[in-house]
């Protein structure tokens, strides 16, 4: 499959709160949770190494309709609303389309 709709968000967790917002976005990656998902092709957790609060989240989906349908679902929309309660304030998005790159974890 390829990466045709991705984003970047830029999250800031309330005060000393970044190491579990961080754990908590891992969870994503959990049988039955969004980055589970086939259709999810990129999903990269990143915490600021001059402030642990600030979480960068990467992801890459097979579309964005893909992407739509999946975080619809019962199970994002709570991984979500606990995101939102660790969150100080609105966050940076920026939706993009891949053209090429590389990731070696």
């Amino acid at each position: 499959m390829t990466v045709r709709y991705g984003f970047n968000a830029t999250l800031t967790a309330k005060p000393g709160m970044g190491d579990r917002l961080a754990a908590l976005l891992l969870t994503g990656l959990d049988e039955g949770s969004p980055a589970a998902s086939e259709h999810c092709l990129v999903y990269l957790i990143c915490q600021s190494a001059s402030n642990p609060d600030v979480i960068h989240v990467t992801e890459g989906w097979s579309s964005e309709e893909d992407h739509h349908r999946i975080f619809a679902s019962e199970a994002a929309q709570s991984l979500v609303k606990q995101v939102q309660e660790l969150v100080a304030a609105e966050s940076p998005y920026t939706d993009y389309v891949p053209i090429g790159g590389k990731a070696v974890l």
